[in-house]
């Protein structure tokens, strides 16, 4: 029994590994006070990134494959919405000129396809202003510091005001 049992894990192991090499964006996990985010880093690679790949009025993931997740070490406040601390799933829906935030409590979606079958679970919505920028943003990037969390691709960049 204690080799069959070693055996599985031995094969759930490599399929985790070979699934984590066959990704075609990088995953990386960011940090800052009180805040870390895990997401997928999709690459421009001279694609028309929102409007196009990335519709504009629709649930986006916010990076590529599984939901970006974003952890809370402490209660506080996400925009202008009281957020306790926990791990939440990070939507967005782009706008040519402002962008819906969205943290929801179902961990574990693959994209945002099953999104509308969980949008009871949202804990919070706000609405940030999208900005132009001059500078091309090849890869998808996700930042944090004191005054919150930047996204930033194409020409876009995003702010989400935090307050600890």
């Amino acid at each position: 029994m204690k080799s069959i049992a070693a055996t599985f894990m031995v094969m759930v192991f490599s399929l985790g590994i070979l699934h984590a090499k066959d990704r075609v964006s990088p995953h990386t996990t960011v940090k800052g006070d009180h805040i870390s985010v895990t997401y997928g880093r999709p690459a421009k690679k001279g694609r028309e990134i929102f409007g196009s790949l990335v519709p504009y009025e629709k649930v986006w993931r916010t990076g590529a494959d599984e939901a970006t997740e974003i952890t809370f070490d402490k209660d506080g406040l996400f925009g202008d919405k009281t957020v306790k601390a926990g791990t939440y799933s990070l939507f967005t829906i782009p706008g040519k000129d402002e962008w819906i935030v969205i943290l929801n409590s179902q961990m574990g979606q693959w994209g945002a396809f099953d999104y509308d079958k969980y949008k009871n679970k949202d804990v919070a919505q706000i609405k940030v202003k999208a900005a132009h920028t001059n500078n091309v943003v090849e890869q998808f990037t996700i930042s944090v510091d004191k005054a919150g969390i930047k996204l930033e691709w194409e020409n876009t960049a995003v702010m989400i005001n935090t307050r600890f």
